[in-house]
C-alpha cells in the first residue's frame, strides 16, 4: 500500500483496522456492487487496499461502507446481495420438535430427472431431505421391501415425532412386498396403510411420492423406484421431480388421483394384528409359491365385491326392476368376464339378513362344470359354504329351495311336476341355448318373481336373436372398452385396411348386403387375396406360429380363401355350419396345434368357441351387426399368459350410404358419433392400454367420410326411410330403422313432426307458436324420473288442468316445463298464459310425449327422493335435469337465461346450487382444468370455489361451517347429441374438509353414491 493512500485512511480512522488485518493479494473489484463511476479514482484506490486487507465478505462490506460514508454521499454505500429465504423454523423449546437442518439439493420451486447418475444426487438422498422438510407424505409403489425403508429410517421417525401424516398404498404385485416392512411402518413410523390384496385385480405398477407442505411448496417423485434399496441407492432408475410451483397442473392430478386410490374400496387398511396372516397368503398366491381355489374375480376379505363395471351391470338391473317393473332381464357380458359373480351379487341383493330369509333359487345351465363353479360362485358371495344344492350327473337336491340344476335333469324329473311358482328366482345361463324346446318348454313353465338370462352371444349365427324373449331389450350389457379397461380381456392392434372393392351397387335389403351378391364380390378375386395375404405378412412376423380364423360372406367364399392361403404356404381350413361336428372339432384342435395356422369361417363362430389361443382375426366381409362384429371379434379376446396381444385386420371398401361404420366403431371404443368423428382424425387416442386402431389413408378416408355422413344423416334419407314403414310411433320408427333420437330431433327446424309431413303422414295442424316449440323437443331427451314425466305429460294432455288450479308441488313442476320450453319466459305476462298457448300446439304436445316416453324408456338408474327440509323441492337424486328446470324447482327469481354463474344461493330456501362441467374445455386433453372438480369416490366430491371467494367471507364461511345444504348438479361435458348437456343431480352433499383460500378447494361428502356408471366416467383414475 503507497503512504499517500495509507495516511488518507489514518485520516478517516480506518487504518488501525487494516493494521489488525493480514493483507490480501489479488483482488481489485468491489464486492457485492458495481459503483466505480460514483467514485474518484483515489476513492477507488483506497477502496482496492480495503479489500485486498480481508477476505472475509461481512467485514470486507463493513470496512467499505465506513470509508464511503466519510467520503461520499451516505446514499451510496453498498448493499449486501439478497439472500433466499431457505426455511422457517419454530425456536426450540418444549413440545417444539427439531427439524435437521437439511434441504433437498433441487430447488423446491423446480423440476427435475434423477438418474442415479454420477454429479447428482441418488434419489435416496433427495427423499431423505423431502422427508424432513415436509407435512404430509403420500407414497404409492407396486411393493415395499425391507432394505429401502432401512435407507429412509431416521427420516420416518422424525416424520413421526413431529405429527407429520404418511399414507402408503401398495398391492400384493408378484408377491414382492416384505410383509414386515410393512408392519414396520404401521408400527414404528405411524404410517396408514392401504393394500390392494386380490392379485387378480391388481394392475398398479406406479412408484410415486408427493410431500405436501403447509407452505404450498409440495413436491413430488414420479419414476421408476419402487421402496428398495437398489431403486433408491444404486440401480438405473429413472425419476422425475414435479413441483406445485414449476409444475402446478400435475401435483394437482397426482393429488387427485392418489386421493381416489385412497378412497376405493379395493384398497383396504392393513392392520399388522388382524392381517398379517391374510397379507401372507395373498403374496404367496401372487408370488406363483400357493394357489387359491376360489372363483370370484374380486375378493376382498370376506366380502365380494363389485368391479366397477360390474356394479354399473347391477344399478341397470335395478333400475330395470324398480323404475320400470320389469322382471324378466338379460345379461349380456362375454365369456370369462363375471356374468355369473354379477348374478350372484344381485341375488345377494334381493336376500335378507338371515338364511331363512333368501328367496328360491333355480339355477340353470347345461353342462355339470358350469354349475359347479356357479355354485362355488354364489357361496363365495354369500359367504355360505353350505349354501345350495346341485342336480346334475346323479346329484340330486333335498331341500329344493336353491338348486343348481341343468336342464336335461330337469325334463328328466319332468317339467309338471314342478310347480310353476317354486321358486322366486330363476337364473338361466347361457341363454343363447334357450330356443332348444327343453329351454323353451322350462321358460315357458315356471313363473318366478325374476327371471335372469345370461349369455356373451345374443345374436346367433343360426338368425336367432335372443332378446326376443325379453321384448327386444338388453337389461345390462358389459361393454368392451369396460372388460378391456379392467384388464379381463387380451388388448388389441385393429388394422384398418383399404383393399379397393366397391360394394355401392351391392343390393341392400332389410338393413344388410345381399349375401349372394356380396360373396360374387370377393370369391374368386385373386388381387383383393393379394391384398390379404401382403397386409398379413406385414402385421404378422412369423404365420407359421399364428392361431387365426377369417370371417368370410359365404361357404365359397371361405373355401376359396383357405385354398389361396395353402397355396401361399399359410396351411388353412374352412369350416361353415355345413361342415360335420367332427371334422369341426379336428379343424380346432389342429388350430390349437398349429398343424394349420388359418381357420375361415362361414356363419360360424359367432358363438360357442371356445379357443383361446387364437391371436388372429381377419374381417373378409363388412359386418352390418354391431353385436355380431364384438362376437366375431371376441372370439380372439380371450386372455392367455403366451399372448400379448390380438391382431385384427379389417379389410373396407366402398360402402353404400346404408352401411354404417359407426355402430361397429363406437361398440368398439364406446365413444359418442361425433366423438368418433375426431378420434378417426387424429388416430383414436383414447383407447383401453395397450389397445390401438391404425388406419392407413385411404381407409381413414372411407370409414371418416361414412361417420360424418352418419353424423349428418341426409333429412332426405330419414324422410324416405320413414315413408318405407309407413305410419308408425317414433319409438317404432327408431327401433326398426335403426335410426337415432337425436337424428331426428335436429337443430333448427328438424323435427319428427316435420319428418312426418314431410313424408306425407298425417299430422295436426300447427299454431303460431309451434315453430318455436318443435326446436325445444331435443331438450327433453334426458328426462329419466317418472315423477316428471308423468307430470309433463299431463300437463300436455288435451284436458290438462289449469295453471290456477294446480297444487304447489304441480305448480312447481309446470314451472319447470314452462321453462323449459321458454327459457326467456317466452314473452308471456305469465305462465298461466304460456301454458294456455301450449293448447293450441296438438302436434308439438303429441310429439313431446312420443319424446318423453322414450326418453323415460331409456332410465337407466333408480332415483331417490329428496327428504326432510328439502322434501318439498320436486327434484329426484340421481335424475338428470337441464339448467333451467333445476332452477325453476329452487324458485330462481329471474328467467334462467339470465343466470350465468356456476353457483347460486337461495336465500329463500337457504341452500347452495352448484353447477359443475368437470370437461371445462372442448379440447380434447386440457390437464390443467381436468383436476379441480371431479369424484374423488362413489360418496366424496372435490370442488374449487370461485377464484374471488374468500375462506373468511360470508360465502366461504357458509360452505366450510355447514350453515345451509348444498345441492350438486354434475355433468361431464358441456354439450352432447341432443345440444346442451343436462346435469346429474347427485343430491344433497356436507363439507367434509377443505384447503386453500381464493379459490377454497372443498371436499363434500354426498349423503347418497353417485350411481356407478358416472362414477367411472367421471373419476380421474383408472381402477
Amino acid at each position: 500500500m503507497d503512504l499517500g493512500l495509507y495516511e488518507s485512511l489514518v485520516t478517516h480512522g480506518l487504518a488501525a483496522d487494516l493494521e489488525q488485518q493480514p493483507y490480501a493479494t489479488g483482488s481489485s473489484a468491489i464486492d457485492h456492487a458495481d459503483q466505480p463511476h460514483v467514485l474518484s479514482r483515489h476513492v477507488q484506490q483506497l477502496l482496492e487496499g480495503v479489500l485486498r486487507s480481508t477476505t472475509d465478505v461481512d467485514r470486507r462490506l463493513q470496512l467499505v461502507n465506513s470509508l464511503v460514508r466519510q467520503l461520499v454521499d451516505e446514499q451510496q454505500i453498498v448493499l449486501a446481495p439478497p439472500a433466499h429465504l431457505l426455511s422457517v423454523k419454530a425456536l426450540p423449546g418444549p413440545g417444539v420438535h427439531h427439524y435437521e437442518d437439511v434441504r433437498p439439493s433441487t430447488p423446491l420451486s423446480e423440476a427435475a430427472l434423477l438418474t442415479n447418475a454420477r454429479d447428482e444426487p441418488s434419489l435416496g438422498a433427495e427423499l431423505r431431505a423431502e422427508l424432513d422438510t415436509s407435512d404430509e407424505v403420500d407414497l404409492l409403489c407396486a411393493f415395499v421391501k425391507w432394505y429401502g425403508l432401512r435407507v429412509l429410517e431416521p427420516q420416518l421417525r422424525r416424520l413421526q415425532e413431529r405429527g407429520a401424516p404418511l399414507r402408503v398404498i401398495t398391492t400384493t404385485y408378484m408377491g414382492a412386498t416384505d410383509r414386515h416392512a410393512l408392519d414396520r411402518l404401521v408400527r414404528e413410523f405411524g404410517a396408514e396403510v392401504k393394500i390392494q390384496y386380490d392379485a387378480a385385480r391388481t394392475r398398479l405398477h406406479a412408484k410415486a411420492w408427493l410431500f405436501r407442505r403447509r407452505t404450498e411448496f409440495d413436491t413430488a417423485y414420479v419414476g421408476s423406484s419402487n421402496l428398495s434399496s437398489a431403486a433408491l441407492l444404486e440401480g438405473v432408475e429413472w425419476n422425475v421431480r414435479l413441483s406445485r410451483v414449476g409444475t402446478p397442473a400435475l401435483l394437482q392430478k397426482f393429488r387427485a388421483t392418489f386421493d381416489t386410490y385412497w378412497n376405493d374400496n379395493s384398497f383396504e387398511r392393513y392392520d399388522p394384528d388382524t392381517d398379517r396372516d391374510r397379507l401372507d397368503d395373498a403374496l404367496a398366491e401372487a408370488s406363483g409359491r400357493s394357489t387359491s381355489s376360489r372363483v370370484t374375480i374380486s375378493v376382498s376379505g370376506l366380502e365380494v365385491r363389485p368391479f366397477p363395471y360390474q356394479q354399473e351391470m347391477l344399478d341397470a338391473l335395478a333400475a330395470e326392476r324398480e323404475v320400470h317393473d320389469r322382471h324378466r332381464n338379460l345379461v349380456v357380458a362375454a365369456t370369462g368376464t363375471g356374468k355369473t359373480v354379477v348374478a350372484a351379487l344381485d341375488y345377494r341383493s334381493m336376500c335378507g339378513s338371515t338364511a331363512s330369509e333368501r328367496p328360491r333359487l333355480l339355477f340353470v345351465a347345461h353342462r355339470k362344470e358350469i354349475l359347479e363353479q356357479s355354485l362355488r360362485t354364489y357361496r363365495e358371495v354369500l359367504n355360505d359354504a353350505n349354501f345350495g344344492e346341485l342336480y346334475v350327473a346323479g346329484a340330486r337336491p333335498e331341500r329344493w329351495q336353491h338348486v343348481f340344476a341343468s336342464v336335461q335333469s330337469l325334463s328328466s324329473y319332468g317339467l309338471d311336476s314342478i310347480p310353476a311358482d317354486s321358486f322366486d328366482v330363476v337364473v338361466i345361463d347361457e341363454f343363447h341355448h334357450a330356443q332348444a324346446a327343453t329351454y323353451r318348454r322350462l321358460i315357458n313353465h315356471l313363473e318366478p318373481r325374476e327371471l335372469l338370462g345370461l349369455t356373451a352371444t345374443p345374436e346367433r349365427s343360426d338368425g336367432v336373436d335372443v332378446r326376443s324373449f325379453f321384448d327386444g331389450r338388453t337389461a345390462a350389457e358389459l361393454r368392451l372398452w369396460d372388460a378391456l379397461g379392467a384388464d379381463l380381456l387380451c388388448p388389441f392392434h385393429y388394422f384398418v385396411v383399404a383393399d379397393g372393392t366397391d360394394l355401392r351397387r351391392v343390393a341392400w335389403s332389410r338393413g344388410r348386403y345381399d349375401e349372394t351378391e356380396l360373396s360374387n364380390v370377393y370369391t374368386g378375386n385373386d388381387s383383393w387375396a393379394a391384398i390379404v395375404l401382403t397386409q398379413l405378412r406385414d402385421k404378422i412376423p412369423d404365420t407359421g406360429s399364428m392361431r387365426g380364423l377369417g370371417f368370410c360372406v359365404s361357404v365359397a367364399h371361405a373355401e376359396y380363401m383357405a385354398s389361396v392361403f395353402r397355396a401361399a404356404g399359410v396351411p388353412s381350413l374352412a369350416v361353415s355350419g355345413q361342415t360335420p361336428q367332427a371334422d369341426r372339432e379336428r379343424a380346432l384342435t389342429d388350430l390349437k396345434d398349429r398343424r394349420v395356422n388359418m381357420l375361415f369361417a362361414a356363419d360360424l363362430f359367432n358363438e360357442g368357441l371356445d379357443l383361446p389361443d387364437v391371436d388372429t382375426v381377419l374381417f373378409l366381409r363388412p359386418t352390418e351387426s354391431a353385436t355380431i362384429f364384438l362376437q366375431q371379434l371376441g372370439r380372439g379376446l380371450r386372455r392367455t399368459s403366451t399372448k400379448a396381444v390380438l391382431t385384427v385386420l379389417d379389410f373396407v371398401g366402398y360402402h353404400r350410404k346404408e352401411f354404417r361404420f359407426d355402430l361397429k366403431l363406437r361398440a368398439l371404443t364406446g365413444r359418442t358419433r361425433r366423438g368418433l368423428e375426431r378420434d378417426i382424425q387424429h388416430g383414436f387416442p383414447f383407447l383401453p392400454s395397450g389397445c390401438q386402431i391404425v388406419m392407413d389413408e385411404a381407409s381413414q378416408a372411407i370409414v371418416l367420410e361414412n361417420v360424418k355422413s352418419q353424423v349428418s344423416r341426409r333429412w332426405a334419407d330419414l324422410v324416405s326411410e320413414l315413408r318405407s314403414y309407413g305410419d308408425h310411433s317414433l319409438a317404432t320408427f327408431l327401433h326398426e330403422s335403426g335410426v337415432e333420437l337425436a337424428d331426428v330431433l335436429r337443430r333448427g327446424d328438424r323435427s319428427w313432426t316435420q319428418l312426418r309431413r314431410d313424408a306425407g303422414l298425417p299430422t295436426p295442424p300447427g299454431g303460431d307458436a309451434e315453430t318455436r316449440l318443435l326446436k325445444r323437443t331435443r331438450a327433453f331427451a334426458h328426462v329419466d324420473d317418472a315423477t316428471r314425466a308423468t307430470s309433463y305429460t299431463r300437463l300436455l294432455r288435451d284436458d290438462a288442468a289449469k295453471y290456477d288450479s294446480l297444487t304447489s308441488a304441480e305448480q312447481r313442476m309446470a314451472r319447470m316445463l314452462f321453462y323449459s320450453l321458454w327459457y326467456d319466459g317466452g314473452g308471456y305476462s305469465s305462465i298461466a298464459d304460456g301454458l294456455e298457448d301450449l293448447r293450441g300446439e296438438p302436434a308439438f304436445r303429441r310429439e313431446l310425449g312420443q319424446v318423453l316416453d322414450i326418453a323415460f324408456d331409456q332410465a337407466h338408474h333408480v332415483t331417490l327422493d329428496l327428504t326432510d327440509s328439502l322434501s318439498s323441492i320436486p327434484l329426484k337424486v340421481h335424475a338428470r335435469y337441464q339448467r333451467e328446470e333445476i332452477l325453476a324447482a329452487l324458485d330462481f327469481p329471474r328467467n334462467p337465461n339470465s343466470f350465468r354463474e356456476g353457483v347460486w344461493y337461495s336465500p329463500d330456501l337457504d341452500l347452495d346450487a352448484f353447477f359443475v362441467t368437470l370437461k371445462k374445455s372442448e379440447a380434447a386433453y386440457s390437464p390443467t382444468t381436468m383436476y379441480r372438480d371431479y369424484p374423488v369416490s362413489p360418496t366424496l366430491f372435490h370442488w374449487e370455489s370461485q377464484s374471488t371467494t374468500s375462506l373468511q367471507s360470508k360465502t366461504g364461511q357458509r360452505y366450510v361451517t355447514g350453515e345451509s345444504p348444498v345441492l350438486l348438479f354434475v355433468r361431464l361435458e358441456q354439450r352432447d347429441d341432443f345440444g346442451t348437456a343436462p346435469y346429474l343431480f347427485l343430491g344433497p352433499a356436507v363439507h367434509e374438509s377443505h384447503d386453500g383460500d381464493r379459490p377454497i378447494a372443498i371436499t363434500w361428502r354426498l349423503e347418497h353414491a353417485m350411481p356407478a356408471e358416472f362414477f367411472n366416467a367421471a373419476s380421474v383414475a383408472a381402477m
